[in-house]
């Protein structure tokens, strides 16, 4: 394990959000997105199965732009999405992605052994403060679908895979601007794609309680 010490919609204050304000994103057709229109990368295909539809990405060309900042001016929030990973990607990818105009940022990404497994990397830095939280003999199945969380309660980052804590650290992450970007299936300057599929994202304007996370 290692730890580093540590987009363009306004949200309301944190006190005045409630569970009605949840953002929640189908991945149903590429072009848009959580109502957001998408910058498309590639060709990102849309598919179904039981769970309902989701996105493939391909893991070289295919990624989504979107030009909103889901956590601005948020002092706590939870970051959830459902994917499926792909077992013949490449090791190092990012497939969620936020940064506002000020270079603050949030990411989830994965790293891929060898043998198709992998372990959940998260990261947040405001521009003075990081953190970086990844285990990689965490692991978990490709080629079926998993929850993962990045959840930050105002003083701590915690990593969770279908609602099973895995690591925590403390960073301070202050609140970033209203403008910015969130990319998917890519990070946003285009570089370390994600191959696998999302269905889902969600965004909680609170510190979730661990009980109530995907699973």
């Amino acid at each position: 394990m290692r730890l580093a010490p540590c987009l363009f919609a306004t949200l309301l204050p944190l006190a005045t959000l409630t569970a009605a304000e949840v953002q929640r994103w189908t991945l149903e057709h590429p072009e848009k997105i959580g109502g957001h229109s998408a910058q498309v990368l590639g060709a990102p295909r849309a598919f179904r199965d039981a769970t309902g539809p989701a996105l493939v990405f391909d893991g070289a060309h295919d990624g989504l732009i979107l030009p909103v900042n889901p956590i601005a001016d948020l002092k706590a929030f939870t970051i959830e999405l459902h994917i499926r990973p792909s077992a013949k990607g490449p090791p190092e990818q990012r497939f969620f992605h936020i940064q506002d105009t000020a270079g603050a940022r949030a990411l989830l990404e994965l790293r891929l052994t060898p043998d198709g497994r992998w372990a959940l990397d998260t990261f947040l830095t405001d521009g003075t403060h990081k953190l970086t939280l990844l285990d990689r003999t965490l692991l978990h199945s490709s080629d079926v679908w998993h929850w993962v969380a990045l959840h930050y309660d105002g003083h701590h980052m915690t990593a969770y895979v279908d609602g099973q804590k895995e690591l925590t650290g403390e960073v301070i992450f202050a609140p970033t601007r209203p403008t910015g970007q969130t990319s998917l299936g890519v990070r946003l300057n285009h570089v370390y794609w994600y191959q696998g599929a999302i269905s889902e994202v969600r965004i909680h304007p609170t510190a979730l309680p661990p009980a109530q996370l995907a699973r």
